[in-house]
């Protein structure tokens, strides 16, 4: 078995998946990080009518740094506005009326703190998929932790090096396909599916 820690990401891209979900890898998510900015922490990428689409989490500046107290920030009312984004973007996908009823308890979710709604998010994802892939949160943060370090990988800024085959999207007739967008995408393309492509994708590491 492989010691993997992992970042925890809001709707997560793909390759995170291909990750998570591999069998020989046994999972720790990485809760005392000092939370960066602009990554899939708070962020997830879909496939909207105009190309990619960042839904983005507006965080509390409560002054605590360690991700597992970041708080998230309700001021906005930003579930509705995703979930209207989401539905905007896949109404008509092939998979999207299927799971929509799933879907839509991620934005009923109502968590202070963002590492506990994700983690609330990746259950439901989990059920969509038909899997129980068990983790652990860690218990301390260590620079140079023992095993493979995912914390700074999958980039929301940079493309992703995995390597997976194309699929149809949405608007992929029009734009062309997008690698490496949130599961949501896959899922709601590639339905029961997906657990298949997830096995396929080729690894960086």
């Amino acid at each position: 078995m492989n010691s993997v820690l992992l970042p925890v990401f809001y709707l997560p891209p793909i390759s995170w998946f291909s990750v998570f979900l591999n069998p020989e890898n046994e999972i720790r998510f990485e809760q005392f990080e000092s939370f960066p900015k602009q990554t899939y922490r708070n962020r997830a990428n879909i496939y909207g009518a105009n190309g990619k689409l960042s839904l983005i989490i507006p965080i509390s500046h409560n002054g605590k740094r360690e991700y597992k107290d970041i708080e998230s920030s309700y001021r906005e009312n930003w579930q509705n506005l995703h979930w209207k984004s989401i539905k905007t973007a896949y109404q008509s996908s092939p998979y999207f009326e299927f799971y929509e009823d799933n879907l839509r308890k991620i934005f009923e979710i109502k968590e202070k703190n963002l590492l506990d709604f994700n983690l609330k998010a990746l259950e439901i994802i989990q059920q969509i998929l038909k899997t129980k892939k068990a983790y652990s949160l860690n218990a301390e943060y260590i620079r140079n932790p023992e095993g493979i370090n995912f914390r700074e990988e999958f980039s929301a800024k940079n493309p992703s090096e995995f390597e997976m085959e194309a699929y149809y999207q949405t608007f992929s007739d029009k734009l062309g396909f997008l690698k490496d967008l949130s599961i949501l995408d896959l899922i709601c393309n590639k339905g029961p599916e997906s657990l298949t492509y997830i096995k396929n994708i080729k690894q960086s590491y």
